[in-house]
């Protein structure tokens, strides 16, 4: 053996090992001294804005209410005397202000029911139009929701007068039809329907664009499914597009009651504001009480009952739409 086989090898240092990454001692967030207190420090304003605008008058409504007060406590001659619910017992014992429940029910229901199977059907036309004629419907759309109520209430007064209308010369051109001179408001039903059509023209774009855009989450491959299944466009519409659209007609529809049982300025401008009583519904009558026969505490009670009808509205909706929280 050689003398180079006999030299001891040379030993490799074994591989340095990297050193464990440095732990950051990060600042722990206090959950509990400032997080729950942001989101009502943002609300504050909010809430503050509401609590100045509408608790005080919801509060002097139901005071109101309960107590004796015309002029005599208006002026300062006498003072406010609590009656309890004898304002409420006179109201509910009047068989005039149950034909105003009745007839801003039925009113309320032909405005809602007209809104949404127009609104609906607009809806569902602007799918089929090109981009250019859907913007153009659009545009009208919102030039008509932003066109302020008197406004609108002066033109469909003009449009539907006796004298001066322009429906009565255009329908007077038909063979046979003898319009001139025709009194729309002649009776109660006749007008009330042409302030329905006031109400339904000044609803229907809110609802065609929000509709609108709900029927863009409809997912096509389920429209193409049904149609390949046999279903017609009725089918797709019944199983596919309205389970779809069930939340936002749920929505649309509760705050279509709100706001009908809640008109006043289209009566009140279209009747020169003094409605006959064939015209009057729950807000005008509140007001006839109020501020034509001065009892306004028989006018605060009409008025505290009108928002309980609306508060069932709500909880009706909040039901609903608990229901299809639940489905999903």
């Amino acid at each position: 053996m050689s003398a180079a086989d006999t030299t001891t090898p040379a030993k490799v240092p074994p591989p340095r090992q990297a050193p464990p990454p440095a732990v950051v001692n990060r600042p722990r967030r206090d959950r509990t001294s400032g997080g729950a207190a942001t989101p009502w420090l943002l609300l504050a304003p909010c809430l503050l804005v509401l609590a100045l605008v509408m608790a005080y008058p919801l509060v002097r409504l139901v005071t109101l209410s309960f107590q004796k007060f015309g002029q005599p406590q208006l002026w300062g001659f006498q003072g406010a005397e609590w009656v309890g619910f004898d304002n409420f017992s006179k109201v509910l014992s009047d068989g005039d202000f149950w034909s105003v429940v009745v007839r801003t029910i039925v009113f309320a229901v032909g405005c809602v029911v007209l809104t949404m199977v127009i609104g609906m059907a607009l809806a569902l036309l602007q799918q089929r139009v090109s981009g250019w004629v859907k913007t153009l419907i659009n545009i009208v759309l919102v030039a008509s929701w932003g066109m302020p109520v008197i406004v609108a209430t002066t033109v469909f007064k003009w449009i539907f007068d006796a004298d001066y209308g322009i429906l009565n010369a255009l329908v007077s051109k038909l063979p046979g039809v003898d319009m001139i001179g025709h009194n729309w408001f002649a009776s109660g039903p006749q007008g009330l329907a042409v302030i329905m059509l006031l109400v339904v023209w000044g609803a229907v774009p809110f609802v065609v664009i929000t509709l609108s855009a709900g029927l863009t989450q409809v997912p096509k491959e389920m429209e193409e499914a049904a149609r390949l299944d046999g279903a017609g466009a009725w089918g797709v519409f019944r199983y596919v597009t309205l389970p779809v659209l069930k939340p936002i007609i749920v929505m649309l529809t509760t705050l279509s009651v709100i706001w009908d049982m809640g008109v006043f300025p289209q009566v009140f401008v279209m009747r020169g504001g003094h409605p006959e009583a064939e015209f009057q519904i729950l807000n005008t009558y509140s007001y006839d009480r109020a501020f034509v026969v001065n009892d306004y505490a028989q006018g605060s009670a009409i008025a505290l009952i009108t928002v309980l009808l609306l508060l069932g509205v709500v909880a009706v909706y909040m039901r609903q739409m608990l229901k299809i929280g639940e489905v999903e």
